[in-house]
């Protein structure tokens, strides 16, 4: 499931650059700036950048839906299905014996020490 859902994902986004670089610029930004600006087509050819338009918001639809659901599929519920080396840490974690948990005594309990006599 994973292999088809991440071949879908690779073919959108192929697709969705081909169609990015395809189109015409529509003006303003960085290509404004740069003189770019008098190179729009007056009438032009409407309905294939309607295509291309619609296209490109379709492909990053699907695209941000399929990275979403494969998401989805992979990730595992809260631990179950976990495999390979975070499953065998987790269950050689779990079988290992707990050292037992020892509270530090109260600073006045404490013995007082023994002084030795000089002599």
């Amino acid at each position: 499931m994973t292999a088809l859902l991440t071949s879908l994902i690779i073919i959108a986004c192929i697709l969705l650059i081909i169609i990015i670089l395809i189109q015409n610029p529509k003006g303003g930004g960085l290509s404004s700036s740069f003189g770019g600006g008098g190179t729009q087509l007056f009438g032009g050819v409407k309905k294939t950048t309607d295509f291309l338009d619609r296209g490109t918001w379709v492909l990053s639809i699907i695209l941000v839906g399929l990275v979403l659901f494969m998401n989805v599929m992979i990730s595992p519920r809260s631990g179950e299905g976990l495999t390979g080396p975070e499953s065998e840490i987790t269950e050689e974690l779990n079988s290992m014996p707990q050292a037992p948990v020892s509270t530090p005594a109260p600073a006045g309990d404490l013995p007082e020490p023994v002084q030795e006599d000089e002599n």
